[in-house]
Parts: C-alpha cells; structure tokens; sequence
C-alpha cells in the first residue's frame, strides 16, 4: 500500500522557451529530471508549495506565479524509504535564465538532487533519459504554440515504466 502524498512543481521558463530542470536519483525509478518542487506542508495549498518549494530549491525569491497550472498527475515512487502515490500540480512560471541563488548543495543532497539545467525545447524533445512527467516536451510544446492551457490537462495516473522509459 502507498502513502498518497500531495506536492507541487513548477515549470520555470525562460524567455527562449527553455525549462529549469533537476536531475534527481530516487532508490526505487532511479536517475530521472523533474521541475523544482516537491511535498506540501500539512494545510499548504498546491500554489503555496509551489512558491516555497521553487524558492527552496533555487533560492530564486522574485518568480510571479499566478496560479497557472500547466497539468496535474500521479505517479509512484519512494521517499525516504516510504512508497508513495504522489498527486502533484505543476504550474508554469517565467523568469530570466539563470544560476541557481545560494549554496544549496546540503538540501539538494537531502533530496537526491544531482544538478541542475535549463533545457531547451530541442533538448527537451530529443533526449531519451527519463522526466518527470513524461509528457512535458508535448505540454510545454503546447504552450508556446498556443499559451498556458485554460484549465489544467489531467494527466491522470502514469505507471513507473512510463516514467523510466518514455
């Protein structure tokens, strides 16, 4: 049985279009990228984690997010020896490209963060390793085609082969 889990992500743009992303080695799907964010504290909203997860993360204090979600999914995996069911929102926002604020290297290590990188779209949509969610070269795609979408595309629960093997 897993422990369901709510968090939320955000999907940093650039003004080229390009996406923050981190490298993460989780114990149970192994090295995979995903966007700054991660659990919400007991009575947080999905926005509020957003906003504190993405300043933990980056130490980036100055991103308007205005409560765009760009989609929502689940999937499964392991933290910190617990297996969970995580729902998680991702919202977009847009920033200037940048390095990361800080000296984060002891909370990115707590969390599995390896590194992180902006992708282009190109790199996005051509690369084989695993992200998290699968779908984001299509989504953030569809976005700069056709802007953020007007209510979020549900994703719905996505297995762990998916996630590792695109």
């Amino acid at each position: 049985m897993r422990t369901p889990r709510q968090a939320a992500r955000v999907a940093v743009l650039d003004p080229a279009g390009s996406v923050f992303m981190f490298r993460y080695d989780n114990e149970e799907v192994g090295v995979h990228w995903a966007m700054p964010g991660g659990g919400l504290d007991p009575g947080e909203t999905p926005l509020q984690g957003a906003v504190r997860e993405v300043r933990e993360e980056t130490g980036w204090t100055d991103l308007e997010l205005d409560g765009t979600v760009l989609c929502l999914w689940e999937h499964d995996f392991t933290r910190a020896g617990v297996p969970v069911r995580q729902h998680e929102h991702i919202f977009l926002a847009y920033g200037p490209r940048r390095d990361l604020a800080d000296d984060l290297a002891a909370a990115h290590a707590a969390d599995g963060i390896l590194h992180g990188l902006w992708w282009s779209p190109e790199d996005l949509s051509g690369d084989t390793e695993p992200l998290w969610p699968p779908q984001l070269p299509e989504l953030l795609a569809a976005v700069r085609q056709d802007g953020p979408p007007a209510t979020p595309v549900d994703l719905g629960y996505v297995p762990n082969g998916s996630v590792a093997g695109r």
